[in-house]
């Protein structure tokens, strides 16, 4: 059923509707490491609670990371006890692969995780998939450290949270408040497009996913939970926080040279306000002006700089000449980039080119501009020199914004591209599951949910497990930069249910 009834031609995003009775919901991904003695509580408590409190079907996998003791045996018995438990073995330890693996493979439309430990209260479970269920959200994320938020941890981990979530914020720009929170949700159809740009397979995989979601302008919804921590957990402190920062460096580094293909992810998921047609406002005006603005005052300043710096050694005319054409460059390629959102090196040879015809319009007003002075006076001081300049270049500035933007960015318009071709495929390939995101015609014209499915019964192998590598999840490939995944042990503080 529609949820947006805003006018315009805006595409209105729609509430999930209840899937077929063989597809659950939602799938809770919980990955293993040598946790036979805590597994088998973990699991009879989460799918209590689910059964208990969760409207719609749904699904427990265990994902085990090539557990060397008997993980696998007690994973084989849950899923043969259980109709929704569900058992999938890796041949590869990590839990970034893990979570890679079987969420490429799942067929639900909300997929979750959390860690075997249950440190985080499950009643926080359906708010943080009810805005992925709704459409309104595309990830969603548990944060320990909201204010409203109840934790119980001892000081150090307190402080290396809270640093690593200071790093992530001064040196990519994050503005989500924790990003290693073990319990997350994505929706099906954008982790299809985002899992393959994810390049790490351990600790670092959720903060990479959260950090290139929030770049590409996708929604991430963040819910306040209540968390005890694991006193006795054997997490290496110091190598996660080693491989992390190492992780930081390289996605920061991907993002600063636009290696990184983020256009494929913009906006492909519902409606976005952006998007609207609305007459007498032109498109994404009102934030390329404030970017162009911004760019332009730097651009000035480098300019005056470049200029007084070279006419120390040359005349007025050659001086301007050379900054002009230095600080075009910059300005060109410092617009494409922030003012009008375009990433990548496609088309980069192209947008300079067509920038330098600019900063040859601009030559012509500001080299007239000081002939106009020399003739005036023979020997101008070089404040005036200076005055002039800047009077030129403030309307070579006005005209360069409205080239930039009727003619070298034209196709860029309010930084909105148009839906990429691998998203595009992607979204239609038909050995992909059908997305339930999207309801038929008849749904849409009837305004009403069908009613909810019944729990299917699992089908299970002779032994309760499905086996695979996870290279053999998805297509595609994936940089392996692995790390070892300790053991922690539950800490059930759910007086309901306590063992």
């Amino acid at each position: 059923m529609r949820t947006d009834s805003s006018p315009g031609n805006l595409p209105a995003r729609e509430h999930l509707p209840a899937a077929d009775a063989g597809t659950p919901v939602l799938d809770v991904v919980i990955p293993v490491y040598n946790e036979e003695k805590d597994l088998q509580p973990c699991v009879l408590r989460l799918h209590d609670h689910l059964r208990r409190t969760f409207p719609y079907t749904f699904r427990i996998t265990v994902a085990d990371n090539a557990s060397t003791d008997s993980t696998p045996r007690v994973a084989a018995r849950l899923a043969a006890q259980i109709p929704e438990v569900r058992s999938f073995r890796l041949e590869q330890k990590g839990r970034g692969r893990a979570l890679r693996t079987v969420w490429s493979a799942s067929d639900a439309p909300v997929l979750a995780y959390m860690d075997v430990d249950l440190s985080t209260d499950l009643n926080a479970l359906l708010p943080l998939v009810a805005p992925l269920i709704s459409g309104h959200s595309d990830l969603a994320i548990g944060s320990r450290l909201s204010r409203s938020s109840r934790v119980v941890r001892g000081a150090k981990r307190e402080f290396i949270s809270r640093a690593y979530n200071l790093i992530l914020r001064g040196s990519l720009q994050a503005r989500f408040t924790d990003a290693q929170c073990g319990f997350k949700a994505i929706r099906r159809d954008v982790a299809q497009v985002l899992l393959p740009l994810v390049e790490d397979t351990g600790w670092f995989f959720d903060t990479e996913m959260l950090v290139l979601a929030e770049r590409a302008g996708l929604r991430i919804h963040e819910v306040p939970v209540d968390w005890v921590d694991d006193p006795d957990s054997t997490v290496h402190i110091v190598k996660t926080a080693t491989d992390d920062l190492k992780g930081v460096w390289r996605v920061g580094r991907a993002l600063a040279t636009g290696s990184l293909s983020l256009d494929r992810l913009t906006r492909p998921f519902g409606d976005d306000p952006r998007d609207r047609e609305l007459t007498d406002v032109p498109k994404g005006l009102a934030r390329q002006l404030v970017g162009f603005c911004v760019v332009g005052g730097l651009s000035t300043l480098f300019y005056l700089l470049l200029y007084t710096v070279f006419r120390s050694f040359s005349g007025a005319q050659v001086a301007n000449a050379l900054a002009l054409l230095v600080s075009a460059v910059a300005n060109t390629a410092a617009n494409r980039r922030l003012t009008f959102g375009v990433r990548g090196r496609s088309g980069a040879v192209r947008h300079q080119a067509q920038g330098l015809v600019v900063f040859g319009i601009g030559l012509v007003l500001t080299s007239g501009s000081l002939a106009a002075l020399n003739a005036a006076t023979s020997d101008p001081a070089h404040s005036t020199e200076l005055a002039v300049l800047i009077a030129a270049n403030l309307a070579a500035t006005v005209l360069r914004f409205l080239l930039f933007r009727a003619w070298v960015f034209s196709d860029r318009r309010g930084g909105t591209p148009s839906p990429s071709p691998v998203v595009a495929s992607h979204q239609s390939s038909s050995h992909q599951p059908s997305s339930p995101f999207r309801t038929t015609g008849a749904r849409r014209d009837a305004g009403a949910c069908p009613p909810l499915p019944q729990r299917p019964t699992a089908p299970s192998s002779p032994h309760g497990t499905d086996a695979f590598r996870s290279d053999e999840a998805a297509e595609g490939s994936w940089r392996d930069s692995t790390m070892q995944l300790q053991a922690v042990r539950p800490h059930d503080h759910d007086q309901r249910n306590a063992r």
